[in-house]
Order: structure tokens, then C-alpha cells, then sequence
């Protein structure tokens, strides 16, 4: 009787998941809140701009950076929502909502392993870095051709690597 008592006590804790979940969804709410307010904060600079007939000297750079620092923050919000729904799914319970759907979207958040978890995770995080390297590449200053040269590189790096995480998982 002892024993039935601890396995169901052991079994009933993984409901304390339910917390990561819950501040998860909060925490992808919170960043997707603040990167429309980037988006929003940059079109009223770029409004504002135009408006006084002025074109200042890195214009082009701060609508570029101030839109991709906002894109980076919805991909955090996104791998907030992958890591909610599928501690959800993996610990709790399937999402009914999301068996019923007819629509192939379902499978976009259907997760069932930690393998399937971490790995949709990793893919949204590696974007989350290239977009923050390019937010970089957009404000480092070059000074010449090695500079150059290094940028090449770096960015050949990337796209070496984006293609090799889009293999990924699949079979051939």
C-alpha cells in the first residue's frame, strides 16, 4: 500500500511542469508585447522622419536593426511557445484542441519526445543567433579588404551551417 502511495505521488508531481508552462506562454506573450512595440516604435522614426525632411546618416542601419531586433525577439517568443507546449505535451497531456484540427499546423507544435522538443528548439535558437549576427554585421564599422574578407567568411559560415541544420532529421 506503501509503494502504490509514493508511485502515485511520484506520478502526480510531474503537474508541477504546469509552472514552466504557464510563465513559458507568459514569457512568449511578454516578447511578442514588446517586439511589436519595436516594430511600432521604428515605423513612428521613420514617420517622423520623413515628416522633417531628414535623412540622417544611419537611417537605413536603425530601421534595419530596430526591425531585426524585433524579428529576434519573436523567435524567442516562439521557442518559448515550442518549450510550453511541448513540456505540456510531454508531461501533461496531448493538446485535444490541437488532435482535432484538420490542418497540417497541428503537427508544427506536436511534440512527442524530448529529442523532438530539444531539436525544434536548437533549430529556432540558431536562428534566433543568425538574426542577431546580421543585426551586428549592420552595425560593425570596415575598415578594409581583410575586414571584408572576414565578413565573407562569416557569412559563408552561416549559410554552410543553415544548410546542414536544414538536413537535419531528415531521411534520404
Amino acid at each position: 500500500m506503501l509503494e502504490k502511495l509514493f508511485e502515485k505521488a511520484l506520478w502526480n508531481s510531474r503537474f508541477i511542469v504546469i509552472l514552466a508552462v504557464v510563465f513559458g506562454l507568459i514569457g512568449a506573450i511578454l516578447l511578442f508585447i514588446v517586439a511589436s512595440f519595436d516594430i511600432y516604435d521604428t515605423a513612428k522614426y521613420i514617420f517622423k522622419t520623413y515628416a522633417n525632411h531628414e535623412h540622417p546618416e544611419h537611417f537605413h542601419g536603425d530601421i534595419v536593426g530596430g526591425i531585426i531586433g524585433a524579428v529576434d525577439l519573436y523567435l524567442i517568443g516562439v521557442v518559448m511557445l515550442l518549450f510550453a507546449f511541448g513540456l505540456y505535451e510531454l508531461f501533461i497531456s496531448e493538446i485535444d484542441t490541437a488532435k482535432k484540427s484538420k490542418h497540417d499546423e497541428s503537427q508544427l507544435l506536436a511534440i512527442h519526445s524530448l529529442d523532438q522538443l530539444k531539436d525544434k528548439i536548437s533549430k529556432v535558437i540558431v536562428m534566433v543567433l543568425v538574426v542577431g549576427f546580421f543585426q551586428k554585421v549592420g552595425h560593425t564599422q570596415y575598415n578594409g579588404a581583410l575586414d571584408m574578407l572576414y565578413l565573407a567568411l562569416s557569412i559563408t559560415a552561416v549559410a554552410v551551417g543553415l544548410y546542414f541544420l536544414s538536413k537535419v532529421g531528415k531521411k534520404y
